[in-house]
């Protein structure tokens, strides 16, 4: 993370330190897939939220 010239913020910090431990103990693969399922339900979400909202 000391790298010339870089600013970290602490979202930015903490998001590079949790890929590194990721990377670091190997689970990469199943960490990958599950962001691309969490990303996938929630474009799902958002897309089809209105077309099946529920009135009352």
């Amino acid at each position: 993370m000391e790298i010339t010239g870089a600013r970290w913020g602490l979202a930015g910090a903490a998001a590079i330190l949790k890929l590194r431990a990721v990377l670091g103990n190997g689970d990469l693969d199943a960490y990958w897939a599950y962001h691309l399922d969490r990303e996938r339900h929630r474009l799902h979400k958002a897309r089809h939220q209105e077309e099946h909202a529920l009135t009352a």
